[in-house]
């Protein structure tokens, strides 16, 4: 960083620190109807912060969902121009007890500051605003145009991202695409992602008898929605962790020899994954180590289940109806509505009889893959970036 840079940014750490408090402290969750208001409270707060920041053609855009926050700043029309995409919504605060702080007043704790969208994705959409003010406003100016395109339902699957995409084609027109919701190797360890993983968002519903059933009377003659929710989601997997719907794998794309020398290559261990996930031990599809399972491979994973009576205390209940969530995570050249109708239709066939069920499917994202000789990636390389 030259020498006016870091004297923009020591001057104006401490607006800028405010300024993230701030922005966290909006309650921008987009699951929930309650917080609608906050959420559009959140998208006219990031105007407003874009367009101090120097930027040009700042606008809310409404859809039927949450608004988008689009802006740029053309120095140059036959220069490249960058897109930086980002989000606004948080997820949910649930279980908000085992919070040891407010979720939504950030706390500063070890020189970190924690708050619900510290890094997902609020603190990297904050992150590329203050550096387009310091470019802009530092003395340095601009060497390419950058855009804005900040969406506020990723959290929901990107409901309205696909449409409003095509109907703002000309106007976000670029050379490359900036996403910074991922991750990194390590807080001194700059990372390029060269892909994503999409997402297929699944449910499965099981219907037994017309209503709750005492145990006492019922019990071990009727079979259980809960039980048999728990026998077709042991089913998913074999036991060498692969998903077990049929035609699952049919579209992954192989890994190259090339690939997973690179990737076993990097400064990685799995003590330090597990430290860092504060899980008793790691697992996943055998045969292949931490990071590839998390970066080539797709994944199927259970996130709720619900079913009888879950309060303090007993209650003996058999009940009429059981769900859960599930969501599979997608690799090249998995396709989600592919995986959305293969679901369903394992769910019916591993079922046990005596019960009804049902398998829907939700929003699905696409996944995407690049590589690092791809020219936007080899310019952030160059910049200081390790691919990975």
């Amino acid at each position: 960083m030259s020498s006016d840079l870091a004297a923009y940014v020591r001057s104006n750490r401490e607006r800028f620190e405010q300024e993230f408090v701030d922005f966290l402290r909006i309650p921008s969750v987009s699951t929930e109807k309650r917080y609608a208001e906050d959420v559009a409270r959140c998208a006219e707060w990031l105007a407003d912060n874009i367009r101090e920041a120097g930027m040009d053609n700042v606008e809310i855009i409404p859809t039927e969902g949450n608004p988008f926050v689009v802006a740029e700043k053309i120095v140059d029309p036959d220069a490249p121009t960058l897109l930086v995409y980002g989000h606004y919504d948080v997820q949910p605060v649930d279980p908000e007890e085992l919070w040891e702080t407010p979720p939504f007043e950030p706390a500063f704790r070890d020189g970190r500051i924690y708050a619900r969208g510290t890094n997902d994705d609020k603190g990297q959409v904050l992150m590329h605003i203050k550096a387009l003010e310091t470019r802009l406003k530092g003395g340095s100016g601009m060497p390419v145009n950058v855009k804005l395109c900040i969406e506020g339902e990723e959290e929901i699957g990107s409901i309205n991202l696909e449409s409003f995409l095509r109907s703002a084609a000309d106007r976000l027109a670029c050379d490359a695409v900036i996403v910074s919701d991922t991750g990194m190797l390590g807080i001194d360890i700059p990372s390029i992602g060269t892909g994503l993983r999409g997402i297929a968002y699944l449910e499965v519903f099981v219907d037994g008898p017309a209503g709750d059933l005492h145990s006492g009377s019922y019990g071990g003659a009727v079979v259980n929605p809960a039980f048999a929710l728990a026998q077709i989601i042991s089913k998913l997997k074999d036991e060498e962790g692969r998903v077990a719907i049929p035609g699952f794998y049919d579209r992954v794309r192989p890994m190259s020899d090339t690939i997973r020398e690179e990737t076993r290559a990097l400064p990685f261990t799995d003590e330090e994954f597990l430290e860092e996930t504060g899980a008793p031990a790691l697992g996943g599809e055998v045969g292949y180590s931490t990071l590839e399972r998390l970066w080539y491979r797709p994944a199927l994973d259970v996130n709720g289940m619900i079913s009888g009576f879950t309060g303090d205390g007993a209650k003996t209940v058999l009940p009429a109806k059981a769900s859960a969530k599930v969501s599979v995570r997608l690799v090249a050249d998995q396709d989600p509505d592919v995986i959305a109708e293969l679901f369903p239709r394992d769910v019916v066939s591993i079922a046990p009889e005596g019960v009804t069920v049902r398998g829907v499917a939700g929003d699905g994202g696409w996944r995407w893959a690049g590589g690092p000789g791809r020219p936007g990636c080899a310019a952030a390389a160059a910049a200081g970036g390790v691919a990975g």
